[in-house]
């Protein structure tokens, strides 16, 4: 019996001290979005943390740029989150008032940081993460066209001057001047603020307005700075000697050549000012999740990395400027000929606001830049129509409702469903014959379990989200709130682009024209296809198919390119033919219509294919008999063909709108709304008051359910057409 108890108590302690290794030797889960070069040195810093530490590993877990922030709010609250995550600043407002953060004030040396990266991650009192690196804008210039960097404006303009050449398509300074972004070191320059000592949006200041008309100065009068600018086209300029000077960030280093003669400096100060060029300030930082199972050891590998050998090891490895000052120390960081520069322009830079309204500011600020640099109006009209769409998105969210009226009523709505439902089964002998069909309904199975799983699910959960709305990583109940909100559209007028029924209405016009051009062309060519006389028809096929084969956001991106103002295909086409250059985003029919050319040329292929395929089933026996009689070839095809064609056609036809009507990528990567989202259809508006508007999504999930609504009318509407419609009626 004794050694019973002996054995029994060995398990006991063997029991208890298994699991305590387990429990010390569970890893710190650290969530990052680095790729490349940046990724290789966090590998390193944390191989090096787990050699020194094993008792208490790390492991990192990579996760998509565009996913992090999502997946942080909703795994953390629910304990499946990351103990340290490695994030830019600039949402720590957002998580912190979610209680997502742990407080690390006095968790690690602040002195051995920059002021300003901790300034960043400073909300009120506390300090919510450790500071590891930073990005902002400098000036990159080609040191064999200039022997050194301007200082001035002034000095940065005559510069340019001397080397602009439009018709060769050379610019003496290039960057995205469309971009608020990149406008920052103006902005600031010139005295601006995005808010003000209240509190309040002080984007309409004097000094706001004065920053809006320098970059007018640079783009359309001084036209230094080409139109329409985007990264790769900065990139290609700078890359190929066709502008001495690029204004970009760290992530510029990727595009450009290793044997490209070029340097780093500081932005010029503001000749009208005297101020320094202050660029936006993004401050990437550990953070320690409020909900780490391990919160020593989480704090304990985020001061690891910003300590000073680490910080040398990111630097040099993962070429990041980094925040810790002793790592300038070393020679090989303080004397690098980018790392330097970086740390140069640091000492100028503006930390970007850790206001969650911040995330609210850059839609409407950049849209104002663009109405100034197009000349629609002046920039106090639109730095006013700004102010206005920022506390459009920043409002207050609807008064909460008792959920006890909607829960009544869908209990009893869900009781009388199951009676009638009980009733119906009974009195059919539902049961008899699923027992008579079992074989077809396992056959089904997998179907309708794909269909509930990946339609009806995702819609019942939309559809009870949409009468919530989201705060703070909080969902409060407010009824039909919403859905009157966009109805009434009471805080906008027909005509403002944020109004429902404008865009409804554009997404009508873009559906049906989209619609007709599908199915003309697409039928024009089956048509020519199917004649015996087309020689190579096999070869048209395929080459007409390609459109539809190839992914649809390549064939945008390709389009977005072919329609840029000074470098695009299709206005170098126009120039051959004497046509002035377009610029195709500036105005609402131009834009529109650049949209609209990209996805007729996506989606006629598919209209072609179903109608090669019905008229392949149409015999031709009918068209020769025709023929004898005397009939023409319109008689032919109105009387004989395209009545035989409406049966395959008009399910394509809807399917074709359904697809069309939310067809998201196409508005997202052409036109992305331009000008001032007058091009946004109802699915990319859903989109933008989910992601880009304070979070929005109850908004946007009733946004959804409207649209499923008008599809749903839609539906309806067509199968009546069709159950009135004399051909199908002889058909049937």
């Amino acid at each position: 019996m004794s050694r019973l108890c002996w054995v029994v108590w060995g398990w006991l302690v063997w029991l208890v001290v298994g699991a305590a290794t387990a429990q010390a030797a569970e890893p710190v889960v650290v969530w990052h979005a680095y790729q490349s070069a940046e990724r290789e040195a966090l590998q390193a810093v944390a191989a090096r943390w787990n050699e020194e530490n094993p008792q208490t590993p790390v492991r990192l877990l990579p996760i998509p740029y565009e996913a992090f922030a999502n997946r942080l709010t909703s795994a953390i609250p629910r304990g499946h989150g990351p103990d340290v995550f490695i994030a830019a600043h600039e949402r720590a407002g957002d998580w912190s008032r979610s209680g997502l953060l742990r407080d690390v004030t006095g968790e690690f040396d602040v002195d051995d940081h920059h002021p300003v990266t901790v300034e960043a991650l400073t909300i009120g009192e506390e300090v919510l993460g450790v500071p590891l690196a930073y990005k902002s804008v400098a000036l990159f210039y080609n040191s064999e066209m200039l022997s050194e960097p301007p200082a001035t404006t002034d000095e940065m303009i005559e510069l340019a001057r001397a080397h602009t050449r439009p018709d060769d398509g050379a610019f003496g300074l290039v960057y995205e001047a469309a971009n608020f972004y990149m406008h920052g070191p103006w902005f600031f320059g010139f005295g601006g603020e995005i808010f003000g000592e209240d509190g309040s949006v002080a984007l309409n200041s004097p000094a706001g307005r004065e920053s809006l008309a320098f970059a007018h100065r640079l783009v359309e009068e001084e036209r230094i700075v080409p139109r329409e600018a985007t990264g790769s086209l900065v990139g290609h300029l700078f890359r190929e000697g066709l502008a001495p000077m690029a204004i970009s960030g760290p992530w510029f280093l990727g595009e450009l050549d290793e044997d490209l003669p070029f340097d780093i400096a500081p932005l010029p100060a503001v000749s009208e000012t005297g101020l320094a060029s202050t660029p936006f300030l993004t401050v990437e930082a550990a953070f320690v999740s409020s909900q780490a199972t391990q919160p020593e050891t989480a704090v304990a590998f985020a001061r690891f990395l910003a300590s000073h050998e680490m910080a040398v090891e990111r630097a040099l490895t993962g070429m990041q400027p980094v925040s810790t000052l002793s790592a300038y120390e070393d020679p090989a960081v303080g004397e690098h000929r980018i790392l330097s520069r970086f740390r140069e322009q640091l000492d100028q830079a503006m930390p970007m606001s850790n206001d969650p309204r911040m995330r609210s500011i850059w839609e409407p600020a950049t849209q104002a830049l663009g109405q100034v640099l197009r000349g629609v109006v002046t920039p106090e009209v639109a730095l006013a129509q700004a102010e206005r769409r920022v506390a459009l998105y920043t409002r207050p969210p609807p008064e909460p409702k008792d959920p006890t009226p909607l829960m009544i009523g869908l209990t009893v709505l869900l009781l009388l469903g199951l009676g009638y439902g009980g009733y119906r089964f009974r009195r059919d002998r539902v049961w008899a014959r699923m027992k008579a069909s079992a074989p077809a309904y396992v056959y089904m199975a997998p179907a309708i379990l794909g269909m509930a799983v990946l339609i009806v699910v995702p819609f019942v959960v939309g559809s009870a989200v949409s009468l919530f709305t989201h705060q703070e990583g909080e969902f409060t109940y407010v009824g039909l709130a919403n859905f009157i909100d966009i109805i009434l559209s009471q805080e906008y007028g027909l005509t403002d682009p944020h109004s429902f029924y404008f865009t409804l209405g554009v997404t009508v016009l873009w559906t049906g024209l989209n619609v007709f051009l599908h199915v003309a062309i697409g039928l024009g060519m089956a048509l020519l296809l199917r004649d015996p006389w087309m020689r190579m028809r096999g070869v048209y096929r395929v080459l007409l198919i390609i459109p539809w084969a190839i992914p649809n956001y390549i064939t945008a991106l390709i389009w977005r390119g072919m329609f840029h103002q000074q470098f695009g295909a299709v206005n170098a086409l126009l120039a051959f033919v004497g046509v002035e250059p377009i610029s195709w985003f500036s105005q609402f029919a131009t834009a529109f219509t650049a949209n609209l050319v990209t996805n007729t040329w996506l989606g006629f292929p598919f209209m072609m294919v179903v109608t090669l395929g019905a008229l392949q089933a149409i015999p031709r026996d009918l068209e020769e008999a025709a023929a004898v009689d005397g009939a023409s070839r319109w008689q032919r095809f109105r009387h004989v063909t395209w009545p035989l064609l409406k049966p395959a056609l008009v399910p394509a036809v809807v399917l074709g709108t359904v697809w069309t009507f939310n067809m998201f990528n196409i508005i997202y990567l052409v036109s992305a709304g331009a000008p001032d989202g007058s091009t946004e259809i109802l699915i990319s508006e859903a989109y933008k008051w989910a992601f880009t508007r304070q979070e929005q999504y109850g908004y946007a999930a009733a946004y959804a359910v409207l649209i499923f609504f008008v599809l749903l009318a839609y539906g309806l509407f067509s199968g009546q057409l069709k159950t009135h419609d004399p051909a199908s009626k002889g058909e049937s």
